[in-house]
Formats: structure tokens, sequence, C-alpha cells
């Protein structure tokens, strides 16, 4: 029987450890690289049929090219995200999969635990009590109960980061281009219109896919549009909030505190160790200087459940697809998981 050959790119020690485990049932043979999929580490990948890539790996039509010259016929996202997939690069040539669930309750949980740090500001007290400084000035927050949160996408983790926050007792609204009415029924939200979840939210959370048409969601327009002192939580994709207009809003005290698990140049930084040098990105570092911005380095996901749901999903995809099945692939066209139409060239 043929053995199944990975080529695995920008590999952590936790990747390693959970694809392995799961790997036991499977008997693929992996090549771990912990350096990220480039033209320059593409040739890695020579004698490999599937490579593994994470969100930092940047797969260009280029880079797609270059593998497919070696032999490399699967991309297998181990991510749910796959914008930094030139999709239309590699129709017809090379098969994308993704992993579209993994632990919406870990996202949601980390947004609701970004929420809580920053209203009650426990990192800073943290800090405090560590130096003996029992103060409480400047820590005081407000009650979650009867403020408004707004939700911006209502796919599985925005509806659990609502389930969480009804048991606080907030008023839900929430903005989706395909509104789910059974679940606003089921738990009470209320569908509303962009401008109006804007207008009317104490706290706006992101939950939303990255697409042409929703880059810079949160820019000095829709800030203005924010009540004064707003919390914006953006556990989606960095690219949803323009960072300069954020801290424009930060400075003007229009917005209120932020939390970002995600960053629009995070490519550079995130899951990297910097502690020994500075940064050079100047709207990070200018970022990093509000104490009432808390900033985590794309770890909403990071539990155990969803480190092995990802390490499952993504080798049963590469199983799969031995049998020419593709229950995950993308469609370039309508961005559909396994897209009936995709095989025949006639989805539009």
């Amino acid at each position: 029987m043929k053995i199944v050959k990975i080529a695995f790119f920008d590999t952590k020690p936790y990747d390693q450890e959970f694809f392995e485990k799961i790997n036991k049932d499977y008997g693929f043979q992996i090549g771990f690289f912990p350096a990220r999929l480039t033209l320059e580490t593409a040739p890695l990948a020579a004698g490999y049929e599937t490579v593994c890539v994470f969100v930092n790996d940047m797969v260009t039509a280029q880079i797609i090219d270059k593998l497919y010259e070696t032999g490399v016929r699967h991309i297998a996202l181990r991510s749910a995200g796959y914008n930094n997939v030139d999709l239309g690069g590699a129709y017809g040539k090379i098969h994308v999969t993704r992993v579209p669930a993994y632990s919406p309750y870990a996202v949601a949980e980390h947004a609701v635990a970004l929420m809580l740090t920053l209203n009650r500001k426990t990192h800073r007290a943290f800090i405090r009590t560590r130096e003996n400084n029992f103060s409480i000035n400047g820590l005081m927050g407000f009650d979650m109960y009867n403020k408004t949160v707004g939700i911006v996408g209502t796919g599985r983790i925005g509806q659990i980061t609502a389930e969480i926050l009804k048991g606080f007792g907030m008023k839900i609204l929430v903005y989706d281009i395909y509104p789910n009415k059974e679940f606003a029924q089921k738990f009470g939200v209320e569908y509303v219109t962009i401008d109006e979840l804007f207008s009317k939210s104490d706290i706006i959370s992101l939950h939303c896919p990255l697409t042409p048409q929703n880059i810079y969601m949160i820019d000095s327009s829709s800030i203005a549009k924010m009540r004064d002192g707003v919390m914006i939580i953006n556990t989606g994709r960095g690219k949803l909030i323009n960072t300069k207009d954020l801290i424009n809003g930060l400075k003007s005290r229009k917005i209120g505190s932020a939390g970002l698990d995600v960053y629009e140049e995070e490519g550079d930084y995130f899951f990297e160790d910097f502690s020994a040098e500075a940064i050079s990105d100047d709207v990070l570092a200018r970022l990093t200087t509000f104490p009432n911005v808390l900033i985590t380095s794309h770890q909403a996901f990071f539990t155990k459940e969803a480190l092995t749901n990802i390490a499952q999903t993504t080798l049963e995809n590469i199983s799969l697809m031995q049998e020419d099945k593709y229950p995950n692939e993308i469609c370039y066209r309508c961005s559909e998981d396994n897209c009936p139409r995709e095989r025949s060239g006639k989805c539009f």
C-alpha cells in the first residue's frame, strides 16, 4: 500500500505533538519543517504529494506553481481561514482543503475572556499586586449586565459567543449577511443593520471571515458611528480593522478599549519570540503602549480540544483524498466546502 507523504510547514512543538499522536491511526510519513512556506522553502516539498500549512504561510500563485512542479497535488490547511491561499492559482492544479470547524467554543470563550479582562482590568491588577501595589485606583470596570453587545458574524463562533454573553444578562445585537432566523428566535437575539449595531453597542465583537467586501470594516468612518467609550474585540482576522484608525480612536478616547487576538500585519510577529528584540513595526509597537489594549498572539484557537480536532480533520482530509473524496475542499468561485459544481467547472 502506498504511503502518503506530507510536508508540514511552520511547525511548532505543539503541532508536532498533536499530529504525531493522531497520525498513529493513519501511518502517514510526515516531514516537519519549522520554516514557513515561501518561494525559497517550497523546494523542501519535493517528493511529497501533500503540504500542510497554517495561517501565516502565504500561498501565492507563484508558490502554488512551484509546488505543482515538485509534484504536490494537495494543500491541506490546518485552519478554518483560507484568505492566505490563492484559490484561483490553485484551481485545476492543486486541491485545497481546510478545517472548517475545530472548536468554536475555544474562540468564543477567548473573546469573552478578552472582554472581561479589559473591563475589570485584571491584567493590570496582576502586575500591580506582583509589585506589592494593592491600590485599586484606575481599575474600575462596569457591570456587563444590561449592557448591549454587538456580534458581527453569526456562524458557530458568533452564536456561542452570544449564548455565553446571554448568561451575563446582556442585550445581544447581531449582524450577518446571511441571517439565521432560527438562532435569533431560540436565543432571543436581534438582527440589525451593521450601522445600527455600531451605534447601539457598548461592546463590538468580530466573528466573521475576511472577504474582499469587509476588509477594514472597522475604520474611521465606522468608528465615528460608535458609542463613546466602545470596546472592540477581534478574534476574526486582522484586516477587519484598520489599525491606524483604531489607534486614532483610542487616542481620542472614542474607543474605550480594544482586545485583539489578530493583527493585520501579524505574519511577521505572531507565533514567534521577539522578547530580546525591538519591534520594528511602528503600528504594532504603538498599540502595545496603550494600557487599555490587550493583544494576544492569535491564541484564541489554542486549546487541547481544538488542536486534537485540527489534527484529526486535517489527516482525515488527506486520507479521504486517496479515495478521491474531498469533504472540506474549498471552491475558489463560491468558497463553499465540497461544492457539487466544482468538479464540473460550472460554479459561477
